[in-house]
């Protein structure tokens, strides 16, 4: 049971919590190899990051028939096989999705979020099933309320879903005051806090490509780590003062004071 008015952080995993390119980019590599078709480029492969393994294989030209031997090996890779090298314990080998490390200094924005009374929940593209162990793993799940994922089925792909199946999860109702925030590195952040009406916080040191979460109408900015307690405050009380409603203005004026 929780407690309303809820004050909820949405915080996305990859780019955001955890840097986890290489275990990503090892296993989407492995995919590749699979299925007989060419590596794509370092900077294609960075867009692997955030949206969902479907969505990016397809914008890969992974034709259908090749598809469930792709999505299965790229999972069996990222999950399963203890095929790459462990950057936490050396000469240990690990899946590509152990193949990550911690942001120095999220932890400690966590605590302070939740000591300030926020609900934090991990929103992720990434599937559920994955999601959980890697929050266990490095103890993030011992710092947030709630971990909420992509489903293994992919009825549940995109950011907007995601976030629609937390707030049922938690019972989030903005008729009893409950109000949200996502925090996030990609477009695919934006765009899920955008298609649910709620503001973004978008993280500079994460993958976003150049001016990438500006274009696509992020709330505000921030460029290190230690910013996002502060970040948080500042926009949850932006919200406060101008209203639910007036979230596109509110947009506006945040990123105006920024620039």
């Amino acid at each position: 049971m929780v407690a309303h008015p809820l004050k909820v952080v949405l915080l996305d995993l990859d780019g955001t919590l955890t840097e986890s390119a290489p275990g990503i980019l090892a296993s989407v590599r492995k995919t590749f190899e699979a299925i007989e078709m060419p590596v794509p480029d370092e900077h294609e492969l960075q867009q692997f990051i955030g949206p969902a393994i479907v969505d990016s294989l397809k914008r890969n030209h992974v034709p259908e028939d090749k598809m469930p031997l792709a999505v299965d090996t790229y999972r069996s890779y990222y999950s399963d096989r203890p095929a790459f090298d462990d950057p936490n314990e050396p000469g240990a080998k690990v899946p590509g999705k152990l193949v990550n490390v911690m942001y120095p200094g999220i932890i400690d924005q966590l605590r302070r979020l939740r000591s300030s009374g926020y609900y934090l929940a991990i929103a992720t593209c990434k599937p559920e099933y994955q999601a959980i162990p890697i929050c266990e793993h490095f103890h993030l799940s011992e710092e947030v309320d709630g971990i909420y994922g992509a489903s293994r089925d992919m009825t549940r792909l995109n950011k907007d879903q995601v976030i629609r199946y937390a707030f049922e999860s938690i019972g989030f109702d903005e008729s009893v005051g409950d109000v949200a925030i996502m925090v996030g590195d990609r477009w695919t952040d934006v765009d899920g806090a955008n298609a649910v009406g709620i503001a973004s916080i978008g993280c500079n040191w994460g993958y976003a490509n150049p001016g990438e979460l500006k274009e696509h109408g992020v709330t505000m900015t921030i460029d290190a780590v230690d910013d996002l307690s502060t970040a948080t405050d500042s926009l949850f009380s932006s919200i406060s003062r101008s209203g639910k409603d007036d979230t596109r203005n509110k947009a506006d004026k945040v990123l105006t004071e920024q620039e």
